[in-house]
């Protein structure tokens, strides 16, 4: 195990894999945004099931790649079971332990799709990869509005920056009729916070893009596929983003 993972840890492994994965994930949900959005053009029925085609291919590349991701993962949940923050500790962990089990429900998948368990309930373990993979997102977003809270918290006890937003609101006497000067402030500590952390706040809309698609695999909230494919799209390119641009990788 600690072999496999400082393998795939050497920079130039895990950056090749993890660009060519992202790769197949942004052409698949590319794939299902075009297909939905060329459903009711007639003369396009062939380019639809091309693309459906393509998008099943992706779909199978990116579950062959990431066979080995249940055990990055549990040594991910090793690490984060050593941090100081408790909150932190535990969103972290749980987040990294279902993400582990959604692994293997995926690894599952791949084997039956592949012919190896021919028996076993597709449905179920779908349903359940789903699951994990929600409370995964759900974990990690709750670390980022941690995060971005006491960030905030900070920002209020800067003197420079109580200077900044009292200037702001006194820039601004128009907005007081439009929006409460108390939600003003908030909006504006709100935004300063992100601003100063870009790597918070592009984990928060990778987080929420990721979201929509296991509430819409669970039944929580029915979107569509245009929605699934537009919201899977952004997430693989903002991935993208953050292997171009190590900083904006967050940490933990």
């Amino acid at each position: 195990m600690e072999s496999f993972v400082k393998f795939t840890n050497q920079s130039q492994g895990r950056d090749r894999i993890f660009r060519y994965v992202i790769g197949l994930w942004t052409t698949q949900y590319a794939c299902a945004l075009v297909k939905y959005l060329l459903r009711n053009n007639s003369a396009r029925k062939e380019l639809v099931v091309k693309l459906q085609s393509l998008e099943s291919n992706m779909s199978s590349g990116r579950k062959l790649f990431r066979l080995g991701n249940t055990v990055n993962s549990i040594d991910a949940a090793k690490r984060t079971l050593q941090l100081s923050d408790p909150v932190l500790r535990l969103c972290l962990t749980v987040a990294n332990l279902n993400r582990a089990l959604y692994f293997i429900c995926d690894n599952v998948l791949w084997a039956r799709n592949v012919g190896l368990v021919p028996g076993i309930d597709k449905e179920r373990w779908s349903l359940n990869g789903s699951c994990c993979y929600f409370l995964s997102l759900v974990m990690s977003l709750t670390r980022d509005v941690y995060v971005i809270t006491q960030t905030m918290v900070q920002r209020t006890r800067d003197r420079q920056f109580q200077q900044k937003m009292d200037q702001h609101l006194n820039d601004n006497p128009d907005v007081a009729t439009v929006i409460v000067p108390q939600l003003d402030a908030f909006l504006f500590l709100l935004f300063e916070s992100l601003k100063s952390h870009p790597s918070v706040a592009l984990d928060t809309l990778k987080n929420i893009c990721d979201i929509f698609i296991p509430l819409d695999r669970l039944g929580v909230y029915r979107s569509n596929p245009g929605v699934v494919g537009f919201c899977g799209l952004i997430s693989s390119l903002l991935g993208i983003v953050s292997v171009l641009h190590p900083s904006l990788k967050i940490q933990p």
